[in-house]
């Protein structure tokens, strides 16, 4: 009773529009007020999941993120990928996921990459031709590729809730997040083939020479951190700092595209965006506390059981799965929310925690544009000038799509496990 009590309370607050760490943090006074626990111990636990190393990684990759957004580095690589794809059907179409492919990788989430890609993309899209709608839902579902790749805010959240190795997730979603960028591209030629999108035209070797040696060096951000990774020359919170600071040298020093003014408005709003992730990471930490005290991990083995007989590990993973992206429609970030309450069913069933660690951010990319919340979506919608439902619409081919590559990586756990066997 009380736990159901307590994410009643939780939910109906986010069904409000309550903000999320308001929301968890009424489910946890209300917890304690029923079950009478010791207050004090919801505080500390707070303190300790903002106190994990790995966390330290998070706000330097989200200044490389947002220094390279302010820095314009973003049409560099634009005008790359529009080279780069000329003869494939579908145009600025494949030039949105391939951009994404790119960029998303730098700035390692798709709420940092729907800005800087979708307010240059969409508006070009509309005047060659695209529904708005259209636009606005490719660009929405491509920036789910960005957190697959390194640096990852979610793979860095999920190493600090799991005590799982960061080198390990970041070079686990390298490949899934290659997958779904080919797949997306391919789902893009067929529409635009079909409804007569887009504009084709030969690949000119001049042009992408030109435009590659134009941006050149932003991907450095990305392969500083694999090769790094890789070669084990630094961890992944140094290869943060390194980050932070070649961003800062391309941006004002290379490129000369952000003054010292607009660097140190980034450096602000960088810090704000840690503080907020950082208090939603500790509270989470406690409710997950109370979940697990009243008995939820335990009641999700159960239903894991009850649904799967026998010692069926794909079982146990649809299960929990179905559970993550459910609570992913609601739950915007997922994973410092739902990783206290998973990890003791995943420990349990023997679940390798780098792959389920993939499987948890293609959820988050999934409820990422699935509503309720569906956030991408509804940034997408605001940068197009539409109403998000029709974005929602136009972008189920999408959420298929991304849903299917899921699947594969349920079902092929070497996807995963591959790269980052190399570090062994």
């Amino acid at each position: 009773m009380t736990l159901a009590l307590t994410l009643a309370v939780i939910i109906g607050l986010l069904v409000l529009g309550t903000p999320l760490i308001v929301s968890m943090a009424a489910g946890v006074a209300v917890f304690t007020m029923l079950d009478g626990s010791w207050v004090l111990q919801y505080p500390q636990q707070v303190v300790d999941g903002m106190s994990s190393f790995v966390l330290l990684a998070m706000p330097l990759f989200i200044v490389a993120g947002m220094v390279m957004n302010a820095g314009g580095i973003a049409d560099r690589v634009f005008a790359f990928a529009r080279s780069v794809t000329a003869p494939l059907p579908g145009g600025l179409a494949q030039v949105n996921v391939s951009t994404s492919l790119f960029f998303g990788g730098m700035v390692g989430t798709s709420v940092a990459d729907l800005p800087a890609t979708g307010s240059t993309l969409i508006p070009q899209m509309r005047k060659h031709g695209y529904p708005p709608a259209y636009g606005a839902a490719l660009t929405a579902s491509s920036s789910g590729i960005g957190p697959l790749l390194p640096p990852s805010s979610p793979m860095i959240l999920y190493a600090a809730a799991t005590g799982t190795s960061l080198s390990a997730l970041f070079l686990a979603g390298i490949v899934p997040g290659l997958i779904l960028a080919a797949v997306l591209m391919v789902v893009v030629a067929v529409q635009a083939t079909r409804n007569g999108w887009g504009e084709r035209s030969a690949l000119r070797l001049s042009d992408v020479l030109r435009t590659f040696g134009s941006a050149v060096l932003a991907f450095g951000v990305p392969l500083l951190v694999v090769l790094g990774l890789v070669f084990g020359l630094f961890t992944p919170t140094e290869s943060g700092a390194f980050a932070a600071v070649y961003a800062v040298a391309i941006s004002v020093v290379a490129y000369r595209t952000l003054d010292w003014r607009r660097l140190y408005r980034c450096f602000i709003d960088a810090a704000v965006l840690t503080g907020e992730l950082m208090l939603i990471v500790g509270v989470s930490v406690a409710l997950g506390a109370i979940l697990a005290a009243a008995g939820l991990p335990a009641a999700l083995t159960e239903l894991a059981t009850a649904v799967v007989p026998g010692d069926a590990q794909l079982g146990y993973l649809v299960v929990l799965v179905l559970v993550a992206i459910l609570a992913g429609m609601l739950f915007d970030p997922l994973i410092p929310v739902i990783m206290p309450v998973l990890l003791p069913t995943i420990i349990a069933v023997g679940i390798d925690p780098v792959h389920f660690g993939v499987i948890i951010v293609l959820t988050v990319v999934i409820g990422q544009i699935t509503p309720p919340v569906a956030m991408s979506l509804v940034v997408a919608a605001k940068l197009a000038h539409v109403d998000a439902w029709k974005v929602f619409r136009a972008n189920l081919p999408f959420l298929l799509t991304t849903v299917g590559v899921l699947i594969v990586v349920m079902l092929f756990p070497q996807l995963t496990t591959w790269l980052p066997s190399l570090l062994d």
